[in-house]
């Protein structure tokens, strides 16, 4: 189970260090991406096990790849 929470936490890490190179804030990301902000939030925080849809709705919404978004994690 630490291996999983350790992955949200990456993930979670990934996605703001993203957001935050391309000056956005969660609620602007959040709107991009059709998702609610404190969802973001969450997974930010590495409270959320997201789902794939969701993951390229992120994706999309940062403007990058897939293979972009979980480099590193």
């Amino acid at each position: 189970m630490e291996q999983r929470a350790d992955i949200l936490v990456r993930f979670g890490r990934r996605v703001a260090s993203l957001r935050k190179s391309q000056r956005l804030t969660q609620e602007i990301l959040a709107s991009l991406s059709g998702l609610d902000r404190s969802y973001v939030s969450g997974i930010e925080r590495g409270q959320r096990n997201v789902s794939l849809k969701n993951i390229q709705a992120l994706a999309q919404a940062l403007d990058t790849t897939l293979d972009k978004l979980f480099e590193g994690v």
